[in-house]
């Protein structure tokens, strides 16, 4: 005599289950990347290409104001204002004859700018000529200011030659901030491009 057992009620199968959630969390990633997509079109118009013109204002030895805008000489780093440099075991103000310098190469010409990116304090980023003279370029050959992300073969010939800084001792700028307790800044490279831009788009701090 045979015996007969209860039918068990058929569980969901795991496979269909996941098969549900995996939709889901597709949709939930659809929807996230077209708001990100949606905020980035909204954004994109902070980041533009500026270029400006004028008589100048020079701060320091990679800084100038056109008109009412503060511009950061883009791949530089020069001595900060109150720097100081040893040259023949004496002590000089490396940071005002920086300041001087790039006066001397602007004189009374009009300064040209232009530039998209911006640093965290908010100043342009830019690539600046006087005349024929390309001041970013020409500070870091004469030894002026050192490669800030750009213009590495422009500071090796400067520091064979003794030119400028190279004559010398002294801190690198980062450096001399770092431990002054001035404003911190990323190297002007790719990476600190990256890093500026999503700064503009998110107001990142």
């Amino acid at each position: 005599m045979s015996r007969s057992w209860p039918a068990r009620a058929r569980r969901p199968r795991p496979r269909a289950r996941r098969s549900l959630l995996r939709r889901f969390f597709d949709l939930l990633l659809a929807v996230a990347i077209l708001g990100l997509l949606a905020l980035l079109a909204a954004r994109l118009d902070r980041v533009e290409t500026r270029r400006l013109s004028g008589a100048v204002v020079v701060n320091d030895g990679d800084t100038i104001t056109v008109g009412t805008e503060k511009i950061r000489l883009r791949g530089i780093d020069a001595p900060e204002f109150t720097q100081s440099c040893m040259r023949d075991g004496k002590s000089y103000p490396c940071g005002r004859q920086a300041r001087q310098r790039l006066r001397t190469l602007i004189g009374n010409q009009p300064v040209a700018c232009s530039g998209w990116q911006r640093d965290k304090f908010g100043r342009l980023l830019g690539t600046c000529s006087a005349g024929s003279t390309e001041l970013n370029r020409t500070l870091v050959e004469e030894g002026w200011a050192v490669a800030f992300g750009d213009f590495e073969d422009e500071e090796l010939s400067a520091r064979r030659a003794g030119r400028g800084l190279w004559a010398g001792e002294f801190d690198r700028p980062r450096h001399w901030r770092d431990t002054h307790g001035s404003m911190a800044e990323v190297d002007h490279d790719r990476l600190g491009a990256l890093w500026n831009w999503l700064r503009q788009i998110f107001h990142l701090g």
